[in-house]
């Protein structure tokens, strides 16, 4: 079941030591800190997923590009 050379009675051992350490209310925090972690990760994956496959030209807020001259042309700036 477990790998190495612990027995079922070694992690009990070890995780009723863990609960006298920490104590079960941060214990519980820890865990629904981490869920919520995981959730938001889980989130803004899809998000990001979400706006690779958008278009270029539906993607809001993105500057179009400015065609630059030449490094030599002149400028014309007269109007």
């Amino acid at each position: 079941m477990f790998s190495g050379t612990f027995s079922i009675w070694h992690w009990l051992i070890l995780l009723l030591i863990v609960v006298a350490v920490f104590g079960t209310k941060k214990l519980r925090n820890a865990g629904s800190d981490l869920g919520s972690a995981v959730k938001n990760f889980k989130t803004a994956m899809r998000e990001g997923e979400a706006e690779a496959t958008k278009p270029a030209d539906a993607i809001e807020g993105e500057a179009k590009p400015v065609p630059s001259q030449p490094a030599g042309a002149p400028r014309n700036d007269k109007v």
